[in-house]
C-alpha cells in the first residue's frame, strides 16, 4: 500500500491502528491456520463514523475491503485472499453496548461487541440474550449476524436472523443506512436487514444490531442419555417435543467416535453415563415454571421415553456445575477435532424425519471410500442440523487423509444432505471454501439473482470480493 494510502487511513483512525506488513499476519490467518491470506493494511475503526470514512476512500480508490469481526469463520469468510490488495477492516474496537431496553425487551450493540459480553449485558439486566456457541468469548455479534449463527438454541430461539430487529450498515459507497428501528412490526417497505444478515459482508458492513432479549428462564434441566441408534434418539426427540413443547431448548446428538474423540481430548475416561452407548444424546429443557414443576415434567417424559426403549441410560444434572459439565462435552468436540486434524467439516441440515437415514446411508458411502473412517458425527438434530465431519483413522495422518480422501468425501456428503432436498451449510456460511459448491446446489436463477443484488449493491465488487457468490459461467 503506498505511503500515501497508508498516511490518509491514519489520518482516519489514528497512527496505532493501522497496521502493516508482519503485523498484519495473525488477522490473515484465520484461528485454525487452515486459510491463509495477505493484507494491504489492518484497519481498526472504533466508531462507525470512522468505518463509513475508511469504507468511501476504500470505495474511491478501488481498494477492496474484508471486514472482520472475532475470525472464527471455519470456512474462510473472513480472511483476505493472496494478492494482498485488500484493507482488512477489524471491527474490534466497535465494542460499545449502546442502549438496553427492558420493557421492549431490547439491546443495542456494536458489531465488535463478543457474544459472551452481549449475554452478560443482557444479564445484567435481568434478560437473556439467547444465541450460544462454543466460541462465545472471541466470536463478535458482526460476524455472528454475518453468517446467520445458530448454535445450541435455535430449536427454542431461532438463528441470528430471528433474534435481530434492525441494523446499522455500513454501504459499499461509504454512506451509513440507519436501520436501528427496535420494532417487531414494520411492514413499511422492503425489510432491508435482510439483505446483510448471511451475507459475510458482501454487500455492505454491519456495525450495530438492535436484538432481541427474553425472560430468564426460572428453571433450567439437563441429561445425557444413551441411545441404540439414531432412528430411535429421533423418535425420543419427538416425544420430548410432544410433552413439553417449545421448553425442549437443545437437543443434542453425538455419535460414539465423537464421544471418545472429545473424552480423550478433555482427559476423561468416561462420559457421564456409566456404560458407552452407539449415540449419546444432549438435552436441555428451560421454563418460566418453577424447578420444581419443571423437573417433574421432565422427569416424567424421559421416564416415557425409556420405557417405550428410545433410550438406555440417562444422567440428569443434579445442579449447574455438572450441567455445565455435560455441556462442556459438546462444546468441545469441535476444539478435539482441530487439536487432532484431519478432519473433514460438513455442516448440513436435512428434514428431521430424514436424519436417521442420512446419517446411517452416508456413513456407509464414506467408510468405502475412506476404511476406518472415525465418524466423528452431532450437532443440534432437533433443528435439523448435523456436523457430519468424517476424521483420519488414528494410524494415519492428517495430510495423507485429507489429500485422498477430503473431497470425495464432501462431495458424497453434500450429495446426499441435497437428495434429501437439504443444505450443504446449515449454520456455518460459505466463505470461500463452499462457494463453488453453489453452481451445482443452487440453480442459475437464485445465483443470477444473487449476482444482481451484488451488483446493485457492490458493482465494483470491492467488498468482501471472492465470497459467497461463485463466478457466474459464462457460456
Amino acid at each position: 500500500m503506498s505511503n500515501h494510502h497508508v498516511i490518509h487511513l491514519i489520518s482516519i483512525v489514528g497512527p496505532t491502528n493501522v497496521l502493516v506488513g508482519e503485523d498484519t499476519q495473525s488477522f490473515a490467518t484465520d484461528y485454525r491456520g487452515v486459510f491463509r491470506g495477505q493484507a494491504l493494511a489492518v484497519v481498526r475503526p472504533a466508531s462507525t463514523a470512522e468505518v463509513s470514512a475508511v469504507v468511501a476512500y476504500c470505495s474511491q480508490n478501488n481498494i477492496p475491503v474484508v471486514p472482520q469481526g472475532g475470525n472464527t469463520s471455519l470456512l474462510g469468510g473472513s480472511v483476505p485472499d493472496a494478492s494482498g490488495t485488500a484493507v482488512l477492516l477489524s471491527l474490534t474496537r466497535l465494542n460499545r453496548v449502546r442502549a438496553v431496553d427492558s420493557l421492549n425487551a431490547t439491546m443495542v450493540v456494536e458489531a465488535g461487541v463478543t457474544l459472551h459480553a452481549a449475554r452478560t449485558a443482557a444479564e445484567a439486566a435481568g434478560a437473556l440474550f439467547p444465541l450460544r456457541i462454543g466460541s462465545e468469548g472471541s466470536c463478535q455479534i458482526g460476524g455472528n449476524l454475518s453468517t446467520n449463527a445458530g448454535g445450541t438454541a435455535v430449536l427454542r430461539y431461532g438463528n441470528m436472523r430471528d433474534l435481530v430487529l434492525g441494523l446499522e450498515v455500513v454501504l459499499p459507497n461509504g454512506e451509513i443506512w440507519n436501520g436501528l428501528r427496535g420494532l417487531r412490526k414494520d411492514n413499511a417497505g422492503y425489510d432491508l436487514k435482510h439483505l446483510f444478515i448471511g451475507t459475510e459482508g458482501t454487500l455492505g458492513i454491519i456495525t450495530a444490531a438492535v436484538l432481541k432479549t427474553y425472560p430468564i428462564p426460572r428453571a433450567k434441566c439437563v441429561a445425557m442419555l444413551g441411545s441404540a441408534s439414531a432412528d430411535l434418539a429421533l423418535e425420543a426427540f419427538g416425544l420430548l417435543r410432544q410433552r413439553l413443547g417449545t421448553d425442549v431448548t437443545a437437543f443434542e446428538l453425538i455419535s460414539s467416535d465423537a464421544m471418545a474423540l472429545v473424552l480423550e481430548h478433555l482427559g476423561r475416561q468416561t462420559s457421564p453415563l456409566p456404560t458407552t452407548h452407539p449415540w449419546y444424546i444432549l438435552v436441555e429443557v428451560s421454563s418460566t415454571s418453577s424447578q420444581e414443576v419443571a423437573e417433574a415434567s421432565f422427569y416424567s417424559a424421559l421416564s416415557e421415553v425409556a420405557e417405550k426403549g428410545m433410550i438406555d441410560d440417562a444422567a440428569i444434572a443434579s445442579n449447574e456445575k455438572q450441567a455445565a459439565d455435560f455441556w462442556l462435552i459438546r462444546e468441545e468436540i469441535s476444539d478435539a477435532q482441530t487439536r487432532t486434524r484431519g478432519s473433514v467439516r460438513c455442516d448440513i441440515s436435512v428434514p428431521l424425519s430424514s436424519i436417521p437415514g442420512f446419517i446411517r446411508e452416508t456413513s456407509a458411502k464414506v467408510t468405502a471410500v475412506a476404511p476406518s473412517t472415525r465418524m466423528v458425527i452431532y450437532g443440534h438434530v432437533g433443528d435439523g442440523n448435523v456436523h457430519f465431519n468424517p476424521l483420519r483413522p488414528a494410524e494415519m495422518t492428517p495430510e495423507d487423509y485429507l489429500a485422498q480422501h477430503e473431497d470425495a468425501i464432501m462431495k458424497l456428503v453434500d450429495d446426499a444432505a441435497m437428495e434429501l432436498n437439504g443444505s450443504i451449510s446449515a449454520e456455518h456460511g460459505v466463505g470461500t471454501a463452499k462457494r463453488d459448491e453453489l453452481l451445482h446446489v443452487r440453480s442459475e436463477v437464485e445465483l443470477k439473482l444473487a449476482w444482481s443484488v451484488k451488483r446493485a449493491l457492490d458493482p465494483a465488487n470491492l467488498m468482501n470480493p471472492g465470497k459467497v457468490l461463485p463466478l457466474m459461467p459464462t457460456n
